[in-house]
Formats: structure tokens, C-alpha cells, sequence
């Protein structure tokens, strides 16, 4: 494994992009390797870490298919379901409670 160059905050070069960067630019990594890291200060514990991608080499996102659309959805209305009562909750379920409000 190399080593991979580290950049401190908002110093890394033109042409680096987080993946929430990339995607905001209608971007993905493409199955790139990682180029590069920022190190993000942090006062008392080791910094945080995020991983950067070189734009030129970035693929345009995939669309959106009517079959991925409808997975989505149900993939959501079953995070909406309380385990407990089986109402749904009209909002995704907190991962650390895991049942709704009422149950709680």
C-alpha cells in the first residue's frame, strides 16, 4: 500500500474532490483508487480524515431508473415501520431507538 499524500484543511490542490464535492458537480469516483487525504483539525483526538478524488478521472452518476426509483422506495417505507406496533411512523425510525416515539 502507498502512502498517500496529506493535504491540511482547505489547502489541498485544484483538481481533488471530496465524494460529497464530486457529487455536487454530478460526479462519481468511477472505481478510482483514493489520490489524496485532507486532515481536518481537531483539538484533542487525531484528526479527521477525508478522502479525496481527482475530478479529470470522474464518471458522470449513473441516471436514475424507474426500477432503482421503486427500491428506494420501498426501502424507506420499510425504515418508516415501527417494529414494535407496525404503524408507520411517517418518519425514518432512529437508528439508536429503533421504535417510534409512542413506543418509546
Amino acid at each position: 500500500m502507498s502512502i498517500l499524500p496529506a493535504y491540511r484543511w482547505r489547502l489541498a490542490p485544484d483538481g481533488l474532490a471530496t465524494r460529497r464535492q464530486l457529487r455536487a458537480l454530478g460526479l462519481r469516483p468511477g472505481g478510482q483508487d483514493v489520490a489524496a487525504q485532507v486532515e481536518r483539525p481537531r483539538r484533542r483526538r487525531s484528526p479527521l480524515v477525508a478522502y479525496l478524488y481527482r475530478i479529470d478521472l470522474a464518471r458522470p452518476v449513473r441516471p436514475m431508473t424507474p426500477a432503482r426509483r421503486a427500491a428506494l422506495a420501498k426501502a424507506n417505507t420499510a425504515r418508516r415501520i415501527c417494529p414494535s406496533c407496525g404503524r408507520d411512523a411517517g418518519y425514518v425510525l432512529p437508528a439508536h431507538l429503533g421504535v417510534c416515539n409512542p413506543c418509546t
